[in-house]
């Protein structure tokens, strides 16, 4: 997946021309960029003849969900892994994965590992887990049935993740009315199937200033809005305490978040939220009454 990512392009796609996993293919779909990222692209398919599948360069951005979602409609392969062009695959990080699945009872849909954090020059910033004093993962990353996990907790580097097709299909891809698939993904696959973590670094994943994340609070964002969209998903989803207690946590952290950062529609939306859901004691609603009457200062 391409946006406006043309500085970073080759890199990554040369990543996964150095797999030590044979048996893949590659789908390239450039959001209709406004850099030279399609000019990229054509310039490295014609350099690597044959060694991708498909390359749609679609001539208006429909958006990193729907842009998937023309991906996906074109594989063949068992196994799915969302690449954003400016991060990168290290060489064993398909072999890895593929033989964690072999591992795994077909209950399992997505395998996902530890990265490494990069910066725009592609220097190591630091690992995506913070290690206890034998090196194990800490707090421990989850496998199994992590449905409360991903309502109360990020977790997950997104790009580390790959997926069984077959999830993929069932949810109907990505959720293209929304600003941006990770949570809501991990909130619809969680809940029917499980996950895996495979103790590996086998990603680098690039943080820079124009990357999704950085814009998330700002109050012409629409990533937030989807966050809201996608807590109501889960509010329908949940069945146990914990899961309860995981959803009532993301709502609290992001309605503080948009309180500080003057997302004062998006914060009266979870302000109504957490009022409904069970186990929100009686003067906590209170406060969030005066929340609802909170207005920007001008």
């Amino acid at each position: 997946m391409s946006f406006n990512h043309s500085r970073f392009l080759v890199e990554a796609l040369d990543s996964v021309l150095a797999q030590t996993y044979p048996n893949w293919e590659l789908i390239i779909v450039d959001d209709a960029s406004t850099d030279d990222s399609a000019a990229v692209v054509r310039a490295w398919v014609a350099a690597h003849p044959g060694r991708a599948a498909h390359v749609l360069l679609l001539p208006v951005s429909t958006g990193a969900c729907a842009a998937f979602n023309h991906g996906l409609a074109r594989c063949q392969g068992e196994f799915i892994v969302d690449l954003a062009t400016d991060d990168i695959l290290l060489p064993p990080r398909l072999a890895e994965q593929v033989a964690a699945f072999a591992a795994l009872d077909a209950s399992y849909g997505v395998v996902y590992t530890d990265a490494e954090l990069i910066d725009e020059a592609g220097a190591v910033l630091r690992h995506q887990y913070r290690r206890d004093a034998v090196g194990r993962p800490y707090p421990a990353a989850p496998s199994g049935d992590v449905f409360a996990h991903v309502l109360g907790h990020y977790f997950i580097s997104a790009p580390t993740m790959m997926i069984r097709r077959r999830i993929l299909t069932a949810l109907g891809g990505y959720d293209a009315t929304l600003a941006y698939e990770d949570f809501d993904f991990w909130v619809r696959s969680a809940r029917e199937w499980r996950y895996c973590f495979l103790d590996q670094i086998l990603t680098r994943k690039r943080l820079h200033p124009r990357s999704h994340s950085r814009g998330f609070y700002r109050p012409d964002d629409p990533q937030l809005a989807s966050t809201i969209r996608v807590c109501h998903k889960a509010r329908v989803l949940c069945q146990t305490p914990a899961e309860w207690a995981g959803l009532r946590r993301r709502v609290r952290f992001e309605l503080r978040q948009a309180v500080r950062y003057g997302c004062w529609p998006e914060a009266r939306a979870l302000a109504r939220l957490l009022g409904t859901l069970p186990g929100v004691p009686l003067v906590v609603r209170w406060v969030l009454q005066d929340v609802l009457r909170l207005q920007p200062v001008r």
